[in-house]
């Protein structure tokens, strides 16, 4: 039998740190034009730190304002 079983994913602490935050603005400032639906996850995900950014690239919708 196999002792070492690999562990499955990335775990969410590993998911949700500057880096992700990093992704989201590069996007932003490549001027790619990112659906509501993408933001609001990003926004779900980070927090007001990702709506900061998406609102500094003229990127915030009014449908945002729901998301929590």
């Amino acid at each position: 039998m196999k002792d070492n079983l690999p562990a499955p994913g990335v775990s969410r602490k590993a998911r949700i740190s500057e880096q992700g935050l990093d992704r989201l603005e590069k996007q932003l400032a490549s001027g790619m034009n990112i659906s509501t639906a993408v933001l609001a996850q990003w926004i779900r995900r980070y927090g007001d730190p990702a709506r900061r950014i998406i609102k500094k690239y003229n990127q915030y919708r009014a449908e945002l304002n729901r998301v929590r």
